[in-house]
């Protein structure tokens, strides 16, 4: 047997078939063909051309990637597309239109919640996610009283909800304003 055919051998029983899947992607059914190896940030940002999702680290360091699923938060790069078939997928382009933000992208616009601009979706889609684990009382390690009804969000709190999305510019105080906004009621 050749070297190349050695080669060829063993190519080929490395070879991973492509998977057929749908996902729903902002309300919308998309069919792919993929690598089952295949992140869901690159499915969303190579395959499907969405490219507001960021590839920060591509480790789950960052936050860039942060998209929602089922309303929960979750950094893309550190997920198959292929586990996500049976799921609601938002990413920053799904949640408004120029004509029509969602309350919390008119936040940050409102309270300069960005510099660069490129943390922004995946800051924008976690302060969402992580808005909707408070609601019920979900605590975090800033919480004062594990046991109360409700977790009142204080500047601690949310900057410490948030701490698993970097802002290399540093807005921060604007970011924890914008949300904050939202979670008083304000904005539209």
């Amino acid at each position: 047997m050749s070297l190349s055919t050695v080669g060829d051998t063993k190519n080929a029983e490395n070879a991973t078939e492509n998977a057929k899947v749908a996902l729903t992607v902002n309300g919308r059914v998309r069919q792919l063909e993929l690598d089952p190896r295949t992140s869901l940030l690159d499915a969303l940002r190579e395959h499907l051309h969405l490219t507001g999702t960021k590839k920060g680290c591509d480790h789950g360091q960052c936050g860039a990637c942060t998209v929602l699923i089922n309303g929960r938060r979750i950094n893309s790069c550190l997920t198959l597309a292929v586990m996500h078939a049976d799921d609601e997928i938002v990413t920053i382009e799904g949640l408004g239109s120029p004509g029509d933000l969602h309350p919390m992208q008119a936040a940050f616009i409102e309270r300069d919640g960005f510099q660069c601009g490129y943390c922004t979706p995946g800051q924008i889609c976690s302060a969402i996610g992580m808005l909707a684990e408070a609601k019920p009382g979900w605590p975090s390690h800033a919480t004062d009283d594990v046991a109360a009804p409700m977790t009142a969000l204080t500047d601690a709190e949310i900057r410490e909800r948030m701490s698993g999305n970097i802002c290399r510019c540093a807005a921060y105080p604007n970011i924890v304003a914008a949300i904050r906004d939202v979670a008083e009621g304000g904005g539209r």
